[in-house]
């Protein structure tokens, strides 16, 4: 039997998702980028081998490439996952860009030596704020529902304790309408008796 999963566990894994898209991104550029042929070269000249040689230099793309493909999937796989166990797919998608936009800038700012200006900071802080805001209204919103659906239990109950009542009142007036309706059975059937007794007297005498 495994154990239950934690209510935060979907935060970790929203992180992970975001930090497989940002891995995905640098991955596609290296696929691309001049600064691959370096790298090619230097693989070359390690290997004694020709820097301008293209098998290695298309190789080195290549391996750049199926990674994109491997970090894509799992990306999408973990993104699925936080979703499944979180309570907002809002909350999730905010932790996934995030991480997504913080890792982005630090492996373009290492790898691709490449400094990111002002405007585009705005832009992410933006981004991020509107999906929290979002997130804050969506929680809002649930709240409201789940006071919603209490308050409005004593009602059901109450309406199904009445019906309850109104199904007793009403077999209780059958049974006495059936009673009656007996009874006068009877009484008609006990009077075509003694008039069917007086006839034969009369024939009788």
């Amino acid at each position: 039997m495994t154990p239950p999963k934690p209510k935060t566990a979907w935060i970790g894994i929203a992180i992970a998702s975001g930090a497989c898209a940002a891995f995905n991104g640098v991955f596609a550029k290296l696929t691309t980028t001049e600064l691959t042929t370096t790298w090619a070269h230097g693989v070359s000249g390690f290997f004694g081998m020709s820097p301008d040689n293209k098998i290695v230099e298309f190789g080195v793309r290549a391996f750049f490439f199926v990674l994109n493909l491997v970090f894509n999937g799992v990306m999408w796989g973990l993104f699925t996952r936080a979703l499944t166990l979180a309570s907002s797919t809002v909350r999730v998608s905010v932790i996934n860009t995030s991480a997504n936009f913080m890792l982005t800038a630090f492996l373009g700012a290492i790898i691709f030596s490449e400094a990111l200006p002002g405007l585009w900071w705005l832009g992410a802080a933006l981004l991020v704020a509107g999906s929290v805001v979002i997130g804050a209204r969506e929680g809002r919103e649930k709240k409201e529902e789940g006071d919603a659906g209490t308050a409005g239990e004593p009602l059901v109950a109450r309406a199904s304790v009445d019906a309850g009542y109104r199904d007793s009142d009403e077999g209780s007036d059958r049974e006495v309408s059936d009673s009656v309706e007996l009874d006068e059975v009877g009484e008609m059937g006990s009077g075509s008796d003694d008039g069917k007794g007086e006839r034969e007297r009369e024939v009788g005498g």
